[in-house]
């Protein structure tokens, strides 16, 4: 309930720029009811309050949502939910929801964290989606309230505590670099999936030196049955 209810707070954030960006107030509850994963929207609104194509910002949204179909590929085993239920609960499947879930041990807690998680972002989500869109005038600039930080920050508390393995901490210190590093140079959303690079770049690195460690130690082994049956010979 407390990443729920802090990141949903920043629907505020959403909202105020959804309106700022020339959106109805149906268009950004919209967003909010039907999307429902943040920064997909905030990048919607932003590309669309520089001036952009409608099309190359929904472009932008739906590759920074690619993201929730991998989150949505281990879900699935740990949460083990009937058919009937799974198309509703992906309406959920975001960063949050995946974070609380794969901090649980037990998949009694991997479901209630999720569906916890799950609707109390929700509802006030699209509380303060509605609020925000609202007021947005009287709320002023929404980076002096520092809303647009919460979700990210949430996030990262989570995320850095299941860091635990040298594998992982490389992983995400490379998704950092390759996500900056482009992020000024190519569309929204682009630079997200460049970073998912990460996991498959370390992996086939320790593949690579753990193939020349097995290499060298067959070598080593050769080379020592040759001096052996040199000496039996002798």
């Amino acid at each position: 309930m407390g990443v729920g209810i802090a990141v949903g707070l920043s629907g505020f954030a959403f909202g105020v720029t959804s309106a700022g960006a020339g959106l109805t107030l149906l268009q950004s509850c919209a967003l909010s009811l039907l999307v429902f994963t943040g920064a997909s929207q905030f990048a919607l609104v932003g590309a669309l309050a520089a001036g952009g194509n409608p099309l190359t910002a929904a472009a932008g949204a739906f590759f920074l949502g690619v993201r929730n179909t991998f989150y949505g590929l281990r879900l699935s085993q740990l949460l083990a939910l009937p058919r009937y239920v799974r198309p509703f609960a992906a309406q959920w499947v975001i960063d949050e929801t995946t974070a609380v879930a794969l901090a649980q041990p037990t998949r009694r807690g991997v479901r209630i964290g999720f569906t916890v998680t799950g609707l109390t972002l929700y509802v006030l989500w699209n509380l303060t989606t509605l609020l925000g869109a609202l007021g947005a005038e009287a709320i002023g600039d929404t980076d002096a309230w520092g809303l647009d930080a919460a979700g990210p920050a949430c996030f990262l508390a989570l995320l850095a505590p299941m860091l635990r393995t040298t594998r992982e901490r490389a992983v995400a210190a490379i998704a950092v670099v390759l996500g900056l590093g482009f992020l000024p140079l190519l569309p929204a959303g682009v630079p997200v999936l460049i970073a998912a690079l990460a996991a498959p770049a370390v992996l086939w690195f320790e593949g690579r030196r753990a193939g020349r460690g097995t290499a060298a130690e067959s070598a080593g082994e050769s080379s020592r049955g040759t001096t052996d049956r040199k000496g039996t010979d002798r």
